[in-house]
């Protein structure tokens, strides 16, 4: 047996073939959780292309952001207003075993894609749907893109409250409505297709970022329901003498591990320091205690100190730096994929399988690359039949 074919005998979704009809983040984030794991995963796209094909950070034209959510696919480019191009994904549906879409509800209907129209061709199709809102529902039709369901959903009025400033929510460009809708979505498909496997027959998987969103927030829903009497404690950043340390005391434990680490030798007899309790009921003048001790120190110092007690505690770090750590080197937690501008790197799925390959694939569809093949291969057109569906297009 091959090396190659060792490998693709360890891809735990080897053999699965996915539909990838999604745009912009959440979907091709899913898909591509998917193509890592082992599957033939078929972008289909637009004549123009994924609109994040456009966005920066951009290389010689081609743009990273794109790779780091596409790498692994095949790229097939169809206009879906035209009939031929309706029939290849039906007959691409009717061989497939997932198919993923983020249009709005309808959308896929009204193509006569839709879910119920498929299962009529492949009963075994696992279909998933990821939007804002659901499928179903008054909200169903309503716009949305992750800032949108951030706000809506509680999440960036709850953030703003364990702000020590100011009612304004803050600005976002940190999409997790979209990462969140991606794992979860990524999760149902497995569970669909582990009870396929079961059963024998597929599913509709319908994924909210809305959902998904509540998701992340267990205290804060509860609260909603049962109102605390006080804001909980939250954990500031604390100054040093050249940056920012978080210290994550969370257990009276690690709390009392802290003060005598740094020395506060009499904090058993101090009235706000002596128990769990008072300092809870003290929190924020407890904070500026620990913060007095960490402004006379440098980042670095406060780590080894605080870090030598057993107590939970990092320095502020930027993306670029947190990039070079060498605990992500030891553990291979990135890895190149590349373009027609070149390599750079992206992270692997956080897991590691003992008997089984996660990592994502190096090559980034450049767009229609693979449409000639995939019609071929997949959907057995003639090339008569591949000039009628792609047109000028030849890749």
């Amino acid at each position: 047996m091959s090396d190659s074919t060792q490998d693709d005998a360890r891809d735990p979704l080897g053999g699965i073939r996915v539909l990838d009809f999604t745009i912009m983040m959440a979907g091709p984030y899913c898909t591509r959780f998917l193509a890592d794991m082992g599957a033939d995963v078929i972008k289909i796209e637009a004549p123009d292309g994924d609109y994040l094909r456009t966005r920066e950070p951009k290389r010689e034209g081609q743009s990273a952001y794109f790779g780091h959510l596409n790498s692994g696919k095949r790229s097939l480019c169809l206009d879906l207003k035209k009939p031929e191009s309706l029939e290849v994904v039906r007959k691409l549906a009717a061989t497939s075993d997932v198919l993923v879409e983020n249009f709005r509800p309808g959308a896929m209907k009204r193509l006569g894609l839709d879910y119920e129209t498929l299962k009529a061709i492949n009963p075994h199709l696992v279909y998933c749907s990821i939007s804002g809102f659901g499928q179903t529902g008054p909200d169903a039709q309503r716009p949305a893109y992750a800032q949108i369901v951030q706000a809506a959903s509680g999440y960036e009025a709850a953030f703003a409250r364990y702000q020590d400033s100011g009612d304004k929510p803050a600005n976002t460009a940190i999409f997790h409505a979209d990462v969140l809708g991606a794992l979860f979505a990524y999760s149902g498909i497995l569970a669909a297709l582990h009870h396929r496997n079961v059963t024998g027959a597929g599913q509709h998987v319908d994924v909210t970022l809305m959902e998904s969103m509540l998701m992340l927030m267990p205290y804060e829903v509860q609260e909603a329901q049962f109102p605390a009497p006080e804001r909980r404690p939250v954990y500031p950043p604390f100054k040093t003498s050249d940056g920012y340390v978080m210290i994550a005391a969370v257990s009276p434990k690690n709390f009392e591990a802290l003060l005598d680490g740094i020395g506060f030798d009499g904090w058993r007899n101090d009235p706000i320091l002596r128990n769990d309790a008072v300092r809870q009921e003290n929190w924020n003048a407890v904070m500026a205690q620990i913060e007095a001790w960490t402004s006379g120190r440098s980042a670095q110092e406060c780590e080894r100190v605080i870090g030598a007690a057993g107590v939970p505690i990092t320095c502020y770090r930027t993306v670029r730096e947190a990039l070079a750590e060498e605990q992500l080197k030891y553990r291979q937690s990135l890895a190149r994929v590349r373009d027609a501008a070149g390599d750079y790197l992206v992270p692997n799925l956080p897991f590691r399988m003992s008997g089984a390959r996660v990592q994502v694939r190096e090559h980034v569809p450049a767009l229609g690359e693979h449409g000639e093949q995939v019609l071929r291969e997949l959907a057995g057109l003639d090339p008569d039949e591949i000039r009628a569906v792609l047109g000028e297009r030849t890749g």
